[in-house]
């Protein structure tokens, strides 16, 4: 594992996700009241930029095609089978920090 700066806290405000460059990966970072959480920002359907979706609780929707994710899991909501790269995220002060393989 390799872990990158991938923001501050207040890059994202709560209830929303952004898109990142970190360790030369584009990640889609979403704070969920306070807790942080980061997916592969490409939707495994299309390529769609997951973190322009809109986040309801702890599930984005992919803004080309409204698959719907859970962003605490990287499950796909209609077909938990169907799963997108969730990284670990950890906070250090205002610093967000993820690890990836």
């Amino acid at each position: 594992m390799t872990r990158v700066r991938a923001g501050s806290t207040t890059d994202v405000p709560p209830g929303e996700g952004r898109v990142v460059e970190a360790g030369g990966r584009t990640l889609a970072l979403f704070n969920v009241s306070g807790a942080f959480y980061a997916l592969d920002n490409a939707c495994s359907h299309r390529g769609g930029p997951l973190g322009e979706g809109d986040l309801d609780g702890t599930v984005v929707v992919c803004p080309w095609h409204a698959w719907r994710w859970d962003v605490t899991s990287g499950a796909n909501m209609n077909n938990p089978a169907v799963k997108m790269a969730c990284f670990p995220v950890s906070l250090e002060g205002d610093q967000v920090w993820v690890d990836l393989p």
